[in-house]
């Protein structure tokens, strides 16, 4: 059997092993591999048998050649030496043949017990795949009952739908519909239910702590009641001084208002003269001269001129000296000396009738008493509440905001960005990034808020509060408001039949709001909105 023969027949097991059983096609391989090497191997040997014998017949012919040529002796050597060799070339024909058996029977031992492993295997897997097969058969029995089952209920449910829409009288999304707004209307009573319950424990809590938090502080920051106003009428002596201010040709009102930038009104109103102008400090200083030229006398214009220029020095010392005491009286130090001088400004600055130098120092010493009850940083309170009006020193020289101004002039002096965003939040412009900020806040509007304050014309406050019902009643639903406590409540009184409970909560929230975003107005509003349902009827 040639190399070919095992070849072909290598193909045809294989091919064979291959359609039978792909499990076990590893194991026959390797057995026909073992059949291949034993084949090798016995043919290796039968070779070098064969060639054992050439060199037998090699030696035997030589030695046969040697015979005639060498004496007795010689061929008795030869004879010998052939023996030894035949004798050698048979044991080792003997041995190759013992290992070549030895090997045969190993090897067909193992490729027996391949053949038995590969049988266990192929057991194995029919049986594998009769269990698949069965498995198989009854998931299909199993998908065919679902699906007779699924269309049946299917059939059930709609028949369901059609006799509830024929109950109900509603369709299919109709339902839905309806069922959606219930649910909705439902889930809103649930929540502004929760909502109010939360606030009002929220506002027992805060109130309660925040009384006597602002209460502390209020008790122990003993500012001045009495609301201070920017003096711009000068008393005269007698008519007769009008007539000198005014001068010969009107020579002597034109230097002063040269001199000052402030308008002199000089009209039939007895011994009076009208100071007007926008800046606070143009003012007190025309106020302060004309006074001056007044008691000395002598008025003309290079008295007027002279008296305005020591009048400008005296009110810039008395500027930089309250700028100090304010910074002493507050308890902050390191301000920046053009700062100190702004701050000394505010001194001749009123808001609503109220003393901006006055009210600074008061926000300052508020803020710092309730910083120093919660444990926070006392002088950047302090710091903040001083400098968070700072922009009205000069808000009638630039353009923007007093907040816009303060928040410019704290960066270009230097400031910390929280107290620059103390500044622009005290007013809710801003959202504020420490809890200093929100002290300014309220120590801001309790100093204004506080009776006495703060002072508006009549005609001002008459508009606030028109155009706080105005606001009430722009909401749908709403049938009167009423704007009462001097503005600072407002009463809502909504149609029940629009307006529900839980629409009520949210109402009062939405015209709060509004307010504040529409309405500018001192300390606090309250929206108190009224839902009542009456229902009468008479007997006859």
């Amino acid at each position: 059997m040639n190399l070919l023969s095992f070849g072909v027949l290598f193909l045809n097991v294989s091919v064979g092993v291959f359609i039978g059983s792909l499990a076990g096609a590893a194991v026959v391989v390797a057995a026909i591999a073992a059949i291949l090497f034993v084949v090798y191997k016995k043919k290796n040997t039968e070779r070098e048998i064969g060639e054992a014998n050439a060199e037998a017949g090699r030696i035997v012919g030589d030695a046969k050649a040697e015979a005639g040529k060498i004496t007795a002796q010689a061929r008795e050597e030869s004879k010998r030496v052939l023996k030894e060799a035949i004798l050698e070339a048979k044991e080792q024909d003997l041995k190759l043949r013992n290992d070549f058996d030895r090997e045969t029977k190993e090897k067909r031992a193992e490729l027996q017990r391949a053949e038995q492993r590969l049988t266990q295997k192929e057991d194995a897997l029919d049986k594998k795949i009769e269990a698949l097969d069965d498995q198989k058969a009854k998931i299909e029995a199993h998908e065919e009952q679902l699906g007779a089952l699924q269309q049946k209920l299917d059939s059930q449910h709609e028949l369901m739908v059609q006799e509830l829409e024929r109950v109900a009288q509603l369709t299919r999304d109709e339902a839905k519909k309806a069922l959606t707004e219930e649910i909705l209307d439902e889930t809103r009573h649930e929540v502004a239910k929760d909502v109010r319950e939360m606030e009002q424990q929220a506002k027992d809590e805060a109130e309660i702590n925040a009384k006597k938090l602002i209460a502390l502080a209020i008790q122990k920051c003993a500012a001045d009641q009495a609301s201070e106003l920017t003096v711009s009428v000068v008393p005269l002596p007698s008519d007769d001084m009008k007539a000198r201010i005014i001068g010969r040709e009107g020579r002597n009102i034109r230097a002063i208002e040269n001199a000052t930038g402030i308008e002199l009104i000089i009209d039939d109103t007895p011994e009076v003269v009208i100071l007007s102008g926008f800046d606070p400090v143009r003012r007190e200083i025309a106020r302060v001269s004309l006074e001056r030229l007044i008691s000395d006398g002598r008025i003309h214009p290079a008295r007027i001129e002279e008296t305005v220029e020591k009048v400008t020095r005296d009110i810039d010392v008395q500027i930089r000296e309250a700028g100090e005491a304010a910074v002493y009286e507050v308890g902050i130090f390191g301000l920046h000396p053009e700062l100190v001088k702004l701050i000394g400004r505010l001194k001749f600055r009123t808001s609503y009738g109220q003393n901006v130098y006055k009210h600074s120092i008061e926000v300052a010493t508020l803020a710092g008493l309730m910083a120093a009850e919660l444990g926070l940083d006392v002088n950047f309170a302090k710091r903040a509440g001083l400098l968070h009006d700072i922009g009205k020193a000069v808000d009638q020289e630039q353009e923007g905001t007093h907040i816009q101004i303060g928040a410019e002039l704290a960066r270009k002096y230097k400031e910390n960005a929280n107290i620059v965003n103390a500044i622009m939040a005290h007013h809710g412009d801003v959202e504020p990034k420490t809890i200093e900020a929100v002290l300014i806040q309220a120590a801001d509007a309790i100093s204004g808020a506080r009776p006495g304050a703060r002072r508006e014309t009549g005609t001002n406050y008459v508009k606030r509060l028109e155009r706080l019902e105005a606001i009430a009643s722009s909401f749908p639903g709403v049938d009167k408001s009423y704007a009462i406590q001097a503005g600072r409540e407002v009463r809502v009184i909504v149609k029940p039949e629009q307006v529900d409970d839980a629409q009520a909560l949210f109402l009062s929230k939405d015209i709060a709001k509004k307010i504040e975003a529409e309405l500018e107005y001192p300390g606090q509003i309250k929206v108190n909105v009224i839902r009542e349902f009456r229902s009468v009827e008479y007997a006859k």
